[in-house]
């Protein structure tokens, strides 16, 4: 509750993690969940056609890529057009991908988020 300790000391505010804690959480979690997600469909990460990650960070989908050993013209790439849209970044960018002719049938995309509350998850699934 609102009272004049609370507003003095700053309770009544966000407190966020350093950049760099969230940075390194970040591409620990999404790479985590993706393994287990191609692991739980039997998949390597050369079986994936594209990534399709949420679109917070470039340094963050980067770093993603590059664990991943996922060379980045396989990677599906929006934020420097429209930064972070938040929930709607995966499927904005996977639509962008399907106008722009780089989902065919039968290609395996892998898609990764991190986001508010520090949550994570992927799935994988086949066009």
């Amino acid at each position: 509750p609102q009272s004049e300790r609370v507003l003095r000391e700053g309770l009544h505010l966000i407190q966020m993690r350093s950049g760099n804690e969230v940075f390194r959480l970040a591409v620990r979690a999404m790479e985590d969940a993706c393994i287990t997600a191609l692991k739980a469909n039997g998949l390597e990460p050369s079986d994936i056609d594209l990534l399709v990650p949420h679109q917070a960070n470039l340094r963050i989908i980067r770093a993603l890529a590059s664990r991943l050993a996922f060379p980045e013209e396989n990677v599906v790439l929006n934020i420097e057009r429209y930064g972070n849209t938040s929930a709607a970044s995966i499927p904005l960018a996977l639509d962008e991908a399907v106008r722009a002719g780089r989902v065919q049938p039968g290609m395996t995309l892998l898609m990764a988020a991190f986001g508010a509350g520090l949550t994570w998850g992927s799935a994988v699934i086949t066009w």
